[in-house]
């Protein structure tokens, strides 16, 4: 028989608002819809009464997880706009940031997906080492989650000898018990089951519907803006890009854990090469000239884009922010075709949502 099955917008198995309408035949998935907009903030709005400083606390609070990525963009594009040079040292200290954030991010990611498989001993584990990488950015910033590191026109914080240390002496311990982790992601019985051949994303449709950052890579797109348009002397650093081909959920797990040794990697490198010098242009507010100018970064979910609009003014003119979600999220109701509806949520949560971004 033919039923349709809300899921959504609240729902246990997804950590954020969406309702996605499922149309079946039994068990199995014949069609989805994929609705969102229920969490809007009208942050866009709100960036045309605020000054170039203060837009920064504001778009940081487009989202928890990537706010690193939302400020450094933010703050990419108005330095552009403003003709400003960005110390080395500055630089490097927004890639040690952002690839923690990475770490943030995808160990959460893994997380909920072990969770949702029901290998709640895996949850655990990735979640406790999330711990440690939040307990380093709150040693580093002053924050777990919003750390207020990027200022217009470089960093806000240094990072001295003794922070170098602990930085690496993390990474150290993280990397050792990584390794049981992916051991465990990779030959575990109970996540091949509930995750090969699932929510099968071909190469094809993945390009054809614009799919961004891990999502894209795993079904063999091999697109980072950190390597395609490196940004933050991102051209310093010696990474490979992360691609799968299996096009599946479980590509999509396996593509995160090679993505965390990579930011484990960048790190190392970004710490043991810190450049001497200043870390920023000084706190004054910039004059920032009528201009316009689209800034691109790689933020954990994938490409992320921040176009900025000024008239000469103190204030924004125009800030308009794409997100990932908003590319990936159109695959959606592809992926849950042909799978049952047991597999709705782990499909749904495997492009990693970020619907507060989406919404803002």
């Amino acid at each position: 028989m033919s039923y349709t099955i809300p899921i959504g917008p609240y729902h246990p198995a997804l950590e954020e608002p969406v309702h996605a309408k499922l149309y079946t035949d039994g068990e199995m998935i014949t069609g989805a819809d994929v609705f969102v907009g229920y969490n809007h903030r009208g942050i866009e709005k709100i960036a045309t009464e605020r000054n170039f400083i203060q837009t920064l606390s504001l778009v940081e609070r487009v989202c928890g997880i990537c706010s690193h990525s939302h400020t450094l963009t933010y703050a990419m594009a108005v330095e552009h706009i403003a003709g400003m040079d960005v110390p080395k040292r500055g630089q490097y200290i927004r890639v040690i940031i952002e690839e923690l954030e990475r770490l943030h991010s995808h160990l959460l990611w893994i997380g909920i997906a072990c969770h949702i498989i029901g290998h709640d001993s895996l949850f655990m584990h990735s979640w406790n080492e999330r711990e440690v990488v939040m307990d380093l950015l709150e040693s580093l910033t002053g924050n777990r989650v919003n750390y207020g590191i990027n200022t217009i026109g470089g960093a806000r914080r240094d990072l001295d000898d003794e922070k170098r240390r602990q930085i690496l002496s993390t990474m150290d311990i993280l990397e050792e018990k990584f390794h049981r982790i992916r051991d465990l992601l990779v030959t575990d019985k109970t996540v091949a089951l509930r995750t090969q051949g699932v929510g099968v994303l071909t190469t094809e449709d993945a390009v054809r519907l614009g799919a961004a950052g891990p999502h894209a890579r795993a079904s063999g797109v091999p697109i980072d803006v950190r390597k395609d348009a490196p940004y933050s002397s991102y051209e310093d650093f010696e990474f490979d890009i992360a691609v799968a081909d299996s096009c599946d959920v479980f590509a999509r797990v396996v593509i995160r854990v090679l993505e965390v040794y990579s930011s484990i990697k960048i790190i190392r490198q970004a710490v043991e090469n810190l450049p001497e010098g200043p870390i920023n242009l000084g706190n004054r507010i910039p004059k920032v000239p009528a201009g316009e100018f689209l800034a691109r970064h790689e933020a954990p979910r994938g490409q992320l884009s921040h176009k900025v609009v000024t008239d000469g003014g103190q204030t924004n003119y125009r800030v308009s922010i794409h997100v990932p979600t908003f590319k990936n999220a159109p695959t959606v109701p592809v992926m849950l075709k042909g799978n049952t509806v047991a597999d709705a949520g782990l499909i749904i949560a495997s492009i990693d949502p970020c619907f507060s971004c989406l919404d803002r």
